[in-house]
């Protein structure tokens, strides 16, 4: 019996010990700077200030708001193969090669209840018709009503009323971390929802601009790693009360698939383009007249710097709008209009919110000191008026039968041409007499290269002998006409 005793003395006497020990460790804070879990502590959700259940993002309101607003776009065009040379068919035609039809597909956002939608420019350059499909299902022709290649944005229109629509938010409140919804139509799966968080404002380098035609990319990207992939582009980003902050444009990926990072135009620079397209039948792009630089360490040395952050001032065009302000070079500018400008890409995304002949207030550092600059913006040619729509310019020919169009570069681009003529009309005579046709679109006659109307007619009025016509149709079919006259 004393023996028992003992024995169960002496295990929970242990016990005591043991459990004393423990609870004293635990106590202690950790030395080694690992975390100590325990079974019962309390597991801390991440702060977050929308709905749904305890501190969880709700985002089914956002969601709802925005699927019946994002449409389906579906493209075709007529383009012809090269590889598919007949010379049967260039003797008994004039032409030999066969076209083919190429399809398209991305995302449009719905602006307004009487069917203005938004959607990027490669979506729909180059096609000959596009089609609309909303999220139930009725589809529509869309009418193209203007384009902006620089920031990769066209504006459509279908003929319907009372749509669902998208209300506009604010993009430059907008902070990293913030949750965001990419609503669109990836890989033609109709109404998809992706989410993920704003990952960096202000990205630049993503589009790139033909500068031979005149076209410089406005990039001030907001980066998220919301899921975006081919059909997403042109669809909705959208934040928590669904409204939208941007255009899902771009991604950046090894294999042309999402690998997490994907870019969207700001819904500031959405709102302007947009407004001067319905207004202006082209976008009202405004200068500021300035070369400019990015700040980084190395920048900042090299000019005695003591400031990171900005748009730095190399160079000021003549008579332009920062010169006639009084900015100099070497002026670092920071805001505009009390919106921070932390380099090149943001201070281009504030300036393309205004039109020429609006004036801001630019605030720059000068010698350390803060001046705030009235500034107005001019257009590309350095006035301040707004830019007309150019009407196509039409000359007739009576000897020819013909009246000719000088189209514009968004034409031509779509036939990756660098010039040509159009046939408007025909009313009988020579060219309608060799079987040329109404939309032919001349390149070349007797292989001298035509860039405009009276180009054409000098080329073909009192001429005798024989010429060769050569040109496209908006088919894509090339074709060739040799006559005499």
């Amino acid at each position: 019996m004393k023996k028992l005793v003992s024995t169960v003395f002496a295990a929970a006497l242990g016990a005591v010990i043991a459990v004393t020990t423990i609870s004293f460790i635990e106590s202690r804070p950790s030395t080694s700077g690992k975390v100590t879990l325990t079974q019962n502590m309390p597991v801390t959700q991440v702060a977050y200030s929308g709905g749904g259940i305890g501190n969880t993002p709700d985002f089914i309101m956002s969601a709802e708001k925005s699927l019946n607003a994002v449409v389906h776009i579906r493209t075709t065009a007529s383009q012809t193969n090269n590889l598919n040379y007949n010379p049967f068919e260039q003797f008994l035609y004039g032409h030999s090669n066969r076209p083919y039809i190429m399809e398209g597909s991305g995302s449009g956002v719905i602006l307004s209840q009487d069917g203005y939608i938004v959607t990027n420019n490669h979506v729909i350059n180059g096609a000959d018709e596009i089609e609309v499909m909303l999220n139930d299902k009725r589809d529509y022709r869309a009418e193209v009503i203007g384009t902006d290649p620089s920031t990769d944005i066209a504006l459509l229109k279908i003929k319907e009323k009372d749509l669902p629509f998208i209300t506009y938010g604010n993009s430059d409140g907008l902070k990293v971390g913030e949750w965001v919804l990419a609503v669109g139509n990836p890989f033609n799966l109709n109404s998809t929802v992706t989410a993920g968080i704003i990952s960096a404002k202000g990205r630049s380098n993503v589009l790139e601009g033909d500068k031979s035609k005149g076209q410089f990319p406005v990039e001030s990207f907001i980066q998220t790693d919301a899921a975006v992939n081919p059909g997403n582009s042109g669809g909705a980003l959208v934040n928590t009360n669904g409204e939208l902050i941007g255009i899902n444009t771009a991604i950046v990926s090894s294999n042309g698939a999402y690998q997490g990072y994907s870019f969207a135009i700001p819904v500031t620079i959405v709102k302007k383009v947009v407004s001067d397209l319905i207004e202006f039948g082209t976008v009202q792009r405004a200068y500021i007249g300035v070369s400019i630089n990015d700040i980084n360490a190395k920048f900042a040395e090299q000019k005695n710097l003591s400031l990171l952050k900005g748009a730095y001032v190399n160079g000021l065009t003549s008579n332009g709008a920062a010169e006639s302000s009084g900015i100099k070079i070497g002026d670092i500018i920071t805001s505009v209009e009390g919106n921070k400008v932390s380099s090149v890409s943001e201070l281009q995304e504030q300036v393309s919110k205004y039109r020429p002949g609006n004036k801001i207030n630019v605030t720059v550092m000068r010698n350390d000191k803060e001046i705030i600059m009235p500034v107005t913006l001019t257009n590309i040619k350095n006035g301040t008026e707004v830019i007309k729509k150019s009407v196509p310019v039409l000359t007739s020919s009576s000897s020819l039968g013909a009246t000719f169009e000088e189209v514009n570069q968004d034409y031509l681009d779509k036939f990756k041409l660098e010039n040509g003529v159009k046939i408007a009309k025909l009313n009988g005579g020579k060219l309608a007499n060799v079987g040329i046709k109404e939309g032919f679109l001349i390149t070349t006659i007797n292989k001298k290269k035509v860039f405009t109307a009276d180009d054409v007619k000098k080329a073909l009025e009192n001429k005798t002998g024989t010429v060769l016509v050569e040109g496209v149709y908006p088919n894509g079919i090339i074709a060739s006409y040799g006559f005499g006259l």
